[in-house]
């Protein structure tokens, strides 16, 4: 009996850390920031706002389920696309400009997400204490520009820097996994913090014409696997099959797709479970936990078809039925199916109680959907 390869486990458990965390992280960064009371005035004065740009989300915009269709077609194109110019023109120059390009949008990433860290870390109470520094340029009394940020924030922007300039001046074959890991995990970091869904609705659109894509690409053509182990840029997390962290065995990878896509997902159902506490405070969270629950069981059996079979598989293909399926499950225990599945994510935590009608109401009012937009009563 062949014994057991305690390296190849150890590298596994390591990707299952940082793909989890990863998404943990990310769907709380999804979570809108409390709002703040305006002050009346139609001009805006140098001291009357004291909200950092960390905090200004503007105006979000979502994916919807027109989004969702094309995102299949879309990432079909870029990757044939990508794979072909390769195929003809090699992957010297391609990786060499990715490279510059992860570089540069790496320093930005880095920097916002070591920002959010070090805001965590400190708590918002101690975080507002800091000094916030402001550059304006002013039209009379309107701002054209404003731009502020706490000591802290300008702080860190050397230690950005650092990541990129390392992954950048490295040889190509010998690029440091741990400085793509960590210009991968800012952009996981940052893409589910930004890239949000409307409706689980539209997450289940998502998720099923992309396990139909992963499915394709991986099994059908060597396309994706291709490209996934040409490319050497920090769209994947790596982590070494040894126990001391050597590197003589190679590596095992996760793409980041397999990260954000089911990702965007679970956070969704965390944005859900905050709009059913009103966006107040603490608040429980079961579709969350349910949701990556579901993403870490389904990802540990993507690795062990992979293990047995010693083939490469599209994560998907497990990763989209296990979200969809706890969505699903927990709804129906709970009751409250049609209230998830008629919820929109409109940015407006307003207090969402289920009451298995599949119309969700308010304390004070009712709440119903009419053509995907909520209207009060």
């Amino acid at each position: 009996m062949a014994s057991t390869d305690w390296d190849l486990i150890f590298s596994y458990a390591g990707l299952l850390c940082l793909a989890s965390i990863s998404i943990y992280a990310g769907a709380h960064g999804s979570l809108p920031a409390p709002k703040k009371q305006k002050s009346n005035g139609s001009d805006k004065s140098v001291v009357q706002s004291d909200e950092d740009d960390e905090d200004d989300e503007g105006v979000e915009d979502r994916l919807s389920s027109g989004d969702a269709w094309l995102f299949p077609v879309a990432g079909s194109v870029a990757l044939f696309g990508m794979y072909t110019i390769m195929k003809f023109f090699g992957k010297e120059w391609i990786n060499w400009l990715l490279a510059w390009y992860f570089s540069i949008a790496g320093v930005g990433s880095v920097w916002k997400s070591a920002a959010s860290l070090m805001r965590f870390a400190v708590r918002e109470e101690r975080w507002k204490k800091f000094d916030r520094n402001r550059v304006l340029v002013l039209k009379g009394p309107r701002e054209l520009l404003s731009v502020s940020l706490r000591t802290p924030t300008i702080a860190l922007f050397p230690l950005a820097l650092i990541p990129s300039v390392l992954f950048n001046t490295s040889e190509t074959n010998r690029k440091s996994a741990l400085i793509t890991d960590i210009l991968a995990l800012s952009f996981s970091h940052n893409a589910l913090c930004l890239l949000k869904i409307d409706s689980f609705k539209t997450g289940c659109i998502l998720l099923s014409g992309l396990f139909f894509y992963d499915i394709y690409w991986v099994f059908g053509t060597d396309v994706m696997l291709t490209v996934a182990t040409s490319l050497d840029v920090p769209i994947k997390l790596l982590w070494p099959k040894s126990l001391i962290f050597a590197s003589e065995r190679g590596y095992t990878l996760l793409g980041l797709g397999d990260i954000v896509i089911p990702g965007t997902f679970v956070a969704l159902a965390l944005r859900y479970d905050y709009a059913r506490a009103g966006g107040k405070g603490t608040f429980r969270k079961p579709y969350f936990y349910a949701t990556l629950a579901a993403y870490f069981t389904g990802l540990v059996t993507t690795m062990t078809v992979m293990h047995v079979f010693g083939k490469a598989q599209p994560a998907l293909l497990y990763l989209s039925p296990a979200c969809i399926l706890s969505l699903l499950i927990v709804g129906i225990v709970r009751g409250e199916l049609g209230d998830a599945w008629k919820w929109i994510d409109d940015g407006e935590m307003k207090k969402v109680v289920g009451d298995g009608s599949g119309k969700g109401h308010e304390g004070d009012g009712s709440v119903e959907q009419d053509d995907g937009r909520r209207k009060n009563k």
